[in-house]
């Protein structure tokens, strides 16, 4: 395995050792399971309520008697006398009614009994009854009027121990090992009172919720845990009257103590959590369940009343606004007490209840697990992008598998926890990649920024450019420098100490090209190839290029005086510049490519570099270069070459200056002594008269360009260049239109 894979292979790993720890971590949070889990947790079923509410079933045998507020505009402010109260056990016992269970308390003697008035010292005086009333108690004739009928009474939790202790009448059978021993306990019971507990048939807790507890009722304990041993609900009182069962079967695990599963009641079986308590399955409030004890109370008979109230059980509460029974449920509504244990007595009749176990929250925790590895995997070896397309999938198949679970089976399968808890692990692989990927990118730009100019790089990066295999053609510009002396100096330094040279020479020749926009194609042993125009336009390229070259001479005069060249000879650089089209791209296989351009072009500037030697100057650029700067560059004919691979010769031009060089006068009066010089070379005057010339530019030379002086030496040596048969007339026009003369 080679370096780059090991290394993608050992990035990969880590990325996944990552996501395996935030798996481990959203499981230790959800065993945990805080308090924000929890409410998340409640909402999302509280959702799945209102999206599918369970309908009212009117034949059910379950009615509540309402104490509204005609009732209260009627019969008086409450409490009322214990007398209507057993008017109304009366006329709901004759009715027919199979059970009557009171969601309220009794749990002080009436005060409108004869005998309490009589003994309240503020009416003693006032008060007069007849002497057969004197002793009438009204707690004793409700008393004897609800041990006829079979009547449940309330008993409420309280903090405080004062009072009578309060006995069950139901009897509670345990099936495994003590499941009441984990119930949602209450410190003490209020209970009815005397002599009321104990001629009612029934004596359920009518607590909605564990004391403290307030907000959205979705749990309802149906047996209490308690001093005097447990109680069943109101609800579940009431049923058991109702059937005439003496005892109620609590099923928990034969293992572990303090675990309940079921309550079963007869033919009726209740799973319930682990502590006693169920969820109910609400239904909207329906109006069709209330009968208003004002039409119970009255004394005639009435048919249709009686076909509500006959063999069903009835459940005594109040609506009224300023008696303060009301509690919110997860459809969104405020409704009496009483109509929550109703609800939980129509569930118990019908079968539908939800239901969530230990198993469910372990399936929950495992769908969670497969979401974080199907993220931490795809985005692993696919990216983010895809991560999230089979994030969305998977969570998507969660998300229906749990509403699929609540409409068939009535299961609460929460997907909060694995859809926000596996969002939550992507955003952080997320976060995790793309800091990963900003380092590498920033890596990838230290790199790819010795090749090509900084702002380049950010017009690529701004603009979207992708490298790909292939290439199109273009103009571009090309240069090649090579360094002249090279082996002179690699004959007198080690090798190591060669290549630290080398670096730091390159590094500030390489700066220079950067510098102009130019791309760094390679390095060549001791040359460097570049090209301009190229992977992004480059405006006035042929400029840059020939700028690049000057930068890269006057760069060079500060390395020969650096400490490192301190001793040694000094580095000359040969650099040709030639502008042509050619393509550019990635060349190469499928898999190990270089952006590089391929051309004659190409052929051509290196042809010319290595033509510096025999012109005897540092830089030369090509008729083409020299052509689209003639007005912005100082430059001068150097005659025609003979290019290896070329059928034709080259005429090539030295590159003296930049264009504040063009415009000295030094430099205007050199163009035109050169010029005559060439003139006279082509017009074969005698040899004096050329050295002559040749002399004058050399002494000119001294102002512009001192390098110029070694070009007009090697000059006399090369007059056959300008003599060639391949001389135009173009290319002599072109220098005549420049001094403004007429062509020859």
């Amino acid at each position: 395995m080679t370096g780059k894979p090991r290394e993608r292979a050992g990035q990969r790993r880590a990325f996944q050792l990552v996501g395996l720890g935030l798996i481990l971590f959203g499981c230790f949070i959800r065993v945990l399971d805080p308090y924000p889990v929890r409410m998340t947790r409640l909402v999302y079923f509280d959702i799945l309520q209102r999206i599918s509410p369970r309908e009212y079933n009117p034949d059910l045998p379950v009615r509540v008697v309402d104490i509204d507020e005609q009732s209260l505009a009627t019969w008086g402010q409450w409490p009322w006398p214990r007398t209507l109260l057993a008017q109304m056990v009366q006329n709901l016992g004759e009715y027919g009614a199979a059970a009557i269970a009171f969601d309220m308390l009794f749990i002080e003697p009436d005060r409108f009994s004869p005998a309490r008035l009589l003994n309240d010292p503020a009416l003693s005086g006032v008060l007069t009854v007849e002497h057969h009333a004197k002793r009438l108690d009204y707690d004793v004739m409700f008393g004897m009027e609800i041990a006829n009928w079979p009547v449940v009474l309330g008993a409420a939790a309280r903090q405080t121990a004062h009072g009578r202790r309060v006995t069950p009448l139901a009897g509670i059978v345990e099936i495994g090992e003590a499941p009441t021993s984990g119930l949602v306990t209450v410190p003490h019971w209020t209970p009815p009172a005397a002599p009321l507990d104990r001629t009612a048939a029934g004596i359920g807790g009518v607590n909605v919720s564990p004391l403290g507890g307030t907000g959205i009722v979705r749990r309802v304990p149906v047996l209490w845990g308690g001093p005097d041993g447990a109680l069943p609900g109101l609800g579940i009182e009431a049923l058991r009257v109702a059937m005439g069962e003496p005892v109620i079967l609590v099923e928990g695990t034969p293992d572990e103590a303090g675990i309940m599963l079921a309550l079963e009641i007869g033919q009726f079986r209740l799973p319930t959590t682990e502590n006693g308590e169920v969820w109910i399955k609400y239904r909207r409030d329906n109006q069709d369940l209330y009968l208003s004890a004002h039409d119970v109370m009255q004394p005639q008979d009435n048919a249709d009343l009686r076909a509500e109230i006959e063999g069903r059980i009835i459940l005594v509460g109040t609506s009224a606004a300023g008696l303060f029974d009301r509690h919110q449920t997860p459809l969104g509504e405020s409704v009496p007490g009483v109509s929550i244990h109703a609800q939980i007595l129509e569930q118990v009749l019908t079968g539908e209840m939800l239901s969530r176990s230990d198993v469910t929250a372990a399936l929950e925790i495992l769908s969670f697990v497969t979401l974080g590895l199907v993220v931490t995997a795809v985005m692993a070896r696919f990216g983010a992008v895809a991560s999230f397309v089979a994030g969305g999938a998977s969570a998507t198949v969660v998300l229906g598998i749990s509403w699929l679970a609540f409409q068939n089976q009535l299961v609460l399968f929460d997907v909060t926890f694995p859809l926000l808890g596996g969002m939550a692990n992507f955003g952080l692989l997320a976060g995790y990649l793309f800091v990963s990927t900003e380092r590498e990118k920033r890596v990838i730009r230290q790199v790819f920024s010795h090749y090509v100019a900084p702002e380049i790089l950010d017009e690529m990066e701004g603009s979207g450019h992708q490298l790909q295999l292939g290439g199109s053609t273009q103009e571009i510009t090309v240069m090649f420098s090579d360094i002249r002396g090279f082996t002179p100096l690699s004959e007198s330094v080690s090798a190591t100490d060669l290549v630290t040279l080398l670096n730091q020479l390159f590094s500030q020749v390489g700066d220079q090209i950067l510098r102009e926009r130019g791309t760094i194609d390679k390095f060549i042993g001791d040359a460097v190839m570049a090209f301009w125009n190229a992977p992004l336009p480059v405006e006035d390229h042929p400029r840059r290029a020939a700028e690049a070259a000057l930068l890269m001479r006057q760069a060079l005069v500060n390395f020969n005086a650096s400490e490192v060249m301190q001793g040694r000879p000094p580095i000359a650089l040969a650099t040709g510049c030639a502008t042509g089209r050619a393509c550019v791209g990635n060349i190469g296989s499928k898999r190990r490519f270089n952006y590089t351009v391929i051309g004659d072009v190409v052929n051509v500037a290196a042809r010319i570099e290595q033509s510096c030697r025999h012109v005897d100057y540092d830089i030369l650029v090509s008729t083409s270069v020299y052509e689209k700067m003639r007005d912005h560059m100082a430059m001068l004919e150097a005659g025609f070459i003979d290019l290896k691979g070329r059928t034709d010769l080259e005429p090539v031009f030295v590159l003296v200056g930049n264009q504040e060089v063009l415009e000295t006068p030094a430099f205007q009066r050199l163009e035109t002594t050169h010029q005559k010089l060439i003139e006279s070379i082509r017009d074969r005057h005698p040899q004096e008269h050329i050295e002559k010339t040749c002399e004058d530019c050399v002494a000119q030379a001294r102002q512009v360009e001192p390098g110029l002086i070694g070009f007009y030496h090697a000059l006399s040596g090369r007059l056959a260049d300008f003599r060639s048969d391949f001389q135009s007339g173009q290319l002599i026009f072109s220098h005549h239109e420049r001094a403004g003369k007429p062509s020859a």
